[in-house]
């Protein structure tokens, strides 16, 4: 498949379903935890998780096929596991960045980068891969307060008033309303997390400006940006938050519609939001160690 169709299949497909009040990356978590792998679409044979858009893309073909996982492996992969794809399946195509060497100006040596794409079959439509190892689930008490010890890592300033949940930039630090006022504590969690993604992007943190990108749609992105990041935080914290925010909906079709790489560049930014978030956690995790 080339780019430019994957671009505008990917894209028509999220304005689909955004235009029916629904989005690939709010309920995930339809697809089992166990079989080896968590809520976030992982390659079955390196263990490597996916990113940026292929989350949505992976998550969405496995909610639309009913697949009882989220593992993914390539034709070849699971030949060498000792599977085969089942004759008539169906994969999904995935995107990656290949870089190229070449020579520039006075033989100068530049890289550049070009999206590649490749097919990737679930582990539910390979027969003869060996038994994945079953995940035991943790009890919600302990998946929240694995959340609440990942928020307080990140060393964000947190307050709590009002009935708006946001980042105030000028002061550097997240508002939310009172802990009451969620209907679940995973909604609180979920809504704190959407915050952070924002807090991630100041410019002492990852500079997420993205006003030459999106122009006068940069709020609608970055909330987009927020969402995304969120529902990954989500994902990988192993909780299901109530992450649709039914007032963007209008402003993410305008930008979807107008633009059919924006969610290719606001899945690209959550990832990197949810990396440096997540990094936090696994730095002192490395000490402990």
């Amino acid at each position: 498949m080339q780019i430019a169709e994957l671009y505008e299949q990917v894209t028509s497909r999220i304005v689909k379903e955004l235009e029916s009040g629904v989005a690939p990356w709010v309920r995930p978590w339809k697809v089992s935890r166990g079989n080896g792998v968590g809520v976030l679409p992982t390659n079955a044979c390196t263990g490597t998780g996916y990113r940026g858009v292929n989350i949505c893309i992976l998550w969405d073909a496995a909610l639309r096929a009913g697949y009882p996982t989220n593992g993914w492996m390539t034709y070849r992969q699971a030949l060498s596991m000792g599977g085969q794809v089942r004759k008539g399946e169906r994969g999904a195509t995935v995107v990656f960045t290949k870089r190229y060497r070449i020579n520039g100006v006075e033989d100068e040596e530049k890289t550049i980068s070009m999206l590649k794409t490749y097919t990737v079959f679930n582990s539910g439509q390979i027969d003869g891969l060996p038994d994945p190892p079953q995940l035991a689930p943790m009890p919600l008490a302990d998946r929240l307060g694995a959340v609440q010890r990942f928020i307080d890592l990140t060393g964000a300033q947190i307050s709590h008033g009002g009935g708006q949940a946001c980042y105030v930039p000028s002061k550097d630090f997240v508002n939310l309303p009172p802990f009451g006022s969620f209907k679940t504590t995973e909604g609180y969690y979920a809504t704190a997390l959407h915050e952070l993604t924002h807090w991630s992007g100041a410019p002492h943190r990852l500079n997420r400006d993205l006003s030459g990108r999106f122009g006068t749609r940069s709020y609608a992105a970055e909330e987009l940006i927020a969402e995304l990041g969120a529902a990954f935080l989500c994902a990988h914290l192993n909780i299901e938050g109530d992450l649709r925010h039914a007032s963007y909906l209008k402003d993410w079709l305008d930008l979807l519609k107008q633009d059919n790489r924006a969610i290719f560049t606001a899945a690209s930014k959550a990832s990197q939001a949810a990396d440096f978030l997540r990094a936090f956690s696994q730095a002192v995790e490395a000490e402990a160690a």
